[in-house]
């Protein structure tokens, strides 16, 4: 109950409970990239100055393998459940959302952890950059088969410019270089950076979740008329994800709060990037279905419920 009590988790229930009654409160959208790119430079800054202070460990490096192991399980094994519900190419557009990951759900996470007082490696930035794209480039080479067996492989998507679309993206480079930039400056760069990595965090975080509930609100009436299973998955899904994140970290002996952000990757779905390659790379999906099954269900839960949910169940199990 405390978690729900925090200033930026109370600011998107505001947003939620703002678009249920039809209010005209919006962020410019502008604003609300500013925010975004904000959020992502800020975590890299802070993962690079930890991964500047702990170096390339054993724990470093398990953590990231294990990250690639979910990127690519995930999105496979969502394909083969959403498979028996829908068409081939909603079936990939859906297991690419929940294959890759949200952005704002790590970020709120980590700001989660970090007022506990449980600690977890800057590594897990670079987590969060490898597993955005696997789960994108499994849905369209998935696409284009159910394409040749329509005999339709001549509009299949060429994966070179999808390839290059998903490695190349503008927010996953700004999170990356921003924890290059805080490897190489350690502890002066952190003493630099700390008013704007740290003490303006908070605030841009919860105006961004103010946007994120109002949109989010947006989007839960767009499964109505859908399979009801549908919205089964858009919550037990994420549920499997974690236990599998949960298992593997287990397995590694990993600590719990990168235990407990592995399973909030895996848990969490994309609602920006892989939409955005995916309306181009698979038309034939509909994009009500990836856009309300991630911000209108999946998003909500685990901000206010999955998070603190998957932080307990690692202190509980891991290491």
């Amino acid at each position: 109950m405390q978690g729900l009590l925090d200033p930026a988790i109370l600011f998107f229930v505001f947003g939620i409970a703002a678009g249920l009654i039809k209010s005209n409160l919006e962020i410019p959208a502008p604003i609300t990239r500013f925010l975004s790119l904000y959020l992502l430079m800020a975590l890299g800054l802070k993962g690079g100055f930890a991964l500047a202070e702990s170096g390339l460990t054993r724990e470093v490096s398990l953590g990231l393998g294990i990250a690639v192991a979910l990127a690519v399980l995930v999105p496979l094994l969502g394909y083969l459940l959403l498979r028996r519900l829908l068409d081939g190419f909603n079936a990939a557009a859906l297991a690419a959302t929940y294959g890759s990951v949200s952005a704002v759900t790590f970020i709120t996470a980590v700001q989660y952890l970090d007022q506990r007082g449980i600690g977890f490696g800057g590594h897990m930035a670079a987590a969060m950059a490898l597993m955005e794209s696997p789960a994108i480039i499994l849905a369209v080479l998935l696409a284009n088969h159910a394409r040749q067996k329509q005999r339709a492989a001549a509009q299949a998507a060429p994966l070179g410019r999808i390839l290059h679309e998903s490695l190349t993206d503008g927010a996953q480079l700004l999170l990356l270089g921003a924890m290059v930039v805080g490897l190489l400056s350690g502890d002066a760069g952190e003493t630099a950076m700390k008013p704007f990595a740290t003490d303006l965090f908070k605030g841009m975080l919860s105006f961004f979740l103010l946007d994120m509930g109002l949109q989010a609100a947006r989007h839960m009436g767009e499964l109505r008329g859908k399979s009801p299973w549908l919205a089964v998955y858009a919550i037990g899904g994420p549920l499997l994800h974690a236990a599998l994140a949960l298992l593997l970290c287990r397995l590694a002996g990993l600590g719990a709060g990168d235990t407990a952000l592995l399973m909030v990757l895996a848990a969490s779905a994309s609602y920006i990037a892989v939409p955005a390659v995916i309306r181009h790379a698979i038309p034939e999906a509909n994009p009500t279905l990836y856009f309300g099954m991630s911000l209108g269900l999946t998003f909500p839960f685990n901000i206010l419920l999955g998070i603190p949910l998957y932080v307990w169940v690692a202190q509980r199990f891991a290491g």
